[in-house]
């Protein structure tokens, strides 16, 4: 349930952790673009959209395929609403929403789910909390009552926390340990954004979980847990208007939240360049993420966006993964991500090499990058990268539970289903000229970068040197960024 440290992931890199180099292969050849709008669009389903007296929205989706019924409830916050100082802790808050709720302790809480082979969990995010879960359709009473006490009255036991806090912070020191490339997208964030709450790691850090108690988390849940911040997509085999009236008994007497939903900053993409080294003694390759800051969910740009990341870094056979694996065999896998949320995110390539081919792996990185922000691509790729597109998006909106995420995710951005059903419109009429103009804007200039890299520094101190003014931490310290740029 890490969702936080899961994020840098999400990245299409499909590297081994046996070593970081292998011998080049030959490169794929170019596709047969077939492209068809009509035949790879998605239509939403229509809603019965309702609002509870506390201000709660729900949204009702009937599909009678299969008896389930799915659900997403999406409460505004998340690690927004973090203290300064006490970061991850609406991430423990989360885990602790599912340890024990209404009349049931964690054991006899998680016994109601499994034994009727359902399933109910919480991820923290950077501006949200979510509620996800799927039961068969005749055990809609007992979901709608499990999720009801989850919400307005959970235990928050004491046992509970430490347990969970204890866990948290060794997760996180064992993943130093480990496959380095699940945490250094917290360290890309934390010393890119700095103070700005996008800088926060969301499952906080060794030092900021381990002095947080009780009171903390029930005070966070006073502040940002409540009817008014609640948006809840239910999908799946269910009269619509008995499931109203059930929801509306359930939550619609919870109190709003204590504080209005905290709302995040403008953020911008950095001018100059800046260098984190993050030195792992013992390390025998480098990792490194390179960006600077690119667009929101809500952009209008997004499609032009998520096609020229996808033709850059977002598959196999995009430019990265072409020039780092498979002409010259410096890594198992490089990529590059647009992260969107209400405000523009990062947008960043990463990958990793050898310690002693690091500046090699920089450098043609770097070459991927002004070549394609000068050029951008050309219309056989396009047409690839358009085709591409098309055929992966159906797949993330087969399931009752996908569609119910999709529409609590609308809502959230105050979009409409118009960016599901004209999505593969706007894919197929994407033009070569839009698209660069979209990728100039969000690609990074050269000399406008952050740079993080986790290594060895007494091996690569110079080589990073050469990219721009080096800021050093250890891994050890139990914080993921110094406290001079955390405070920037």
């Amino acid at each position: 349930m890490k969702a936080w440290t899961k994020t840098a992931l999400v990245w299409g890199l499909t590297a081994s952790m046996a070593g970081a180099q292998q011998p080049p292969v030959a490169a794929p050849k170019p596709q047969t673009v077939q492209r068809d709008a009509a035949r790879d669009s998605v239509k939403l389903p229509k809603a019965r959209v309702l609002t509870l007296k506390n201000g709660a929205l729900v949204q009702l989706v009937e599909t009678h395929d299969v008896p389930l019924v799915s659900f997403t409830a999406r409460l505004r916050g998340g690690a927004l609403g973090d203290p300064e100082g006490k970061e991850g802790l609406a991430a423990l808050t989360a885990e602790l929403l599912q340890k024990g709720a209404g009349a049931r302790d964690a054991r006899q809480f998680a016994e109601a789910v499994d034994s009727v082979g359902g399933s109910l969990s919480v991820f923290p995010g950077r501006e949200s909390l979510d509620v996800m879960g799927q039961f068969m359709s005749r055990d809609t009473a007992l979901m709608v009552e499990l999720l009801a006490d989850l919400l307005q009255r959970p235990r928050f036991d004491p046992v509970e926390l430490e347990k969970t806090r204890a866990r948290m912070v060794s997760e996180l020191a064992a993943e130093k340990d480990g496959d380095l490339r699940g945490l250094i997208g917290t360290y890309f964030q934390a010393f890119h954004f700095g103070a700005h709450p996008y800088g926060r790691p969301l499952g906080g850090s060794e030092s900021s979980l381990a002095p947080l108690q009780r009171e903390d988390v029930l005070a966070y849940a006073r502040a940002h847990l409540g009817g008014d911040r609640l948006i809840l997509s239910v999908v799946g085999d269910f009269d619509a208007k008995q499931l109203a009236s059930r929801l509306e008994k359930a939550l619609g007497g919870w109190a709003r939240a204590a504080s209005p939903a905290p709302v995040a900053p403008p953020t911008q993409p950095l001018k100059g360049r800046r260098v984190l080294l993050v030195d792992k003694p013992d390390a025998t390759q480098t990792y490194f993420w390179v960006g600077n800051t690119g667009i929101s969910r809500t952009d209008p740009s997004l499609v032009d966006v998520t096609l020229a990341n996808t033709a850059l870094g977002g598959r196999f056979t995009s430019l990265l993964n072409t020039a780092l694996r498979i002409k010259s065999g410096l890594t198992y896998g490089a990529g590059s991500a647009v992260v969107t949320a209400t405000q523009p995110g990062v947008f960043a390539v990463s990958s990793y090499t050898k310690t002693e081919s690091t500046a090699q792996a920089l450098d043609l990185l770097l070459e991927v990058l002004t070549g394609y922000r000068q050029r951008g691509m050309d219309a056989a790729t396009l047409a690839s990268t358009q085709e591409y597109m098309l055929g992966q998006f159906p797949p993330t909106l087969e399931t009752s539970l996908q569609l119910a995420t999709k529409f609590s995710e609308l809502a959230f951005y105050g979009l409409d289903a118009r960016d599901v059903d004209d999505f593969a419109t706007r894919v197929s009429s994407a033009e070569p000229t839009r698209v660069l103009a979209a990728l100039q804007r969000v690609v990074p200039a050269s000399e406008d970068l952050t740079l993080v890299l986790i290594g060895k520094a007494a091996d690569i101190r110079e080589t990073a040197r050469k990219y721009g003014p080096v800021t050093e931490m250890r891994l050890s310290d139990p914080f993921f960024a110094p406290r001079q740029a955390a405070g920037r």
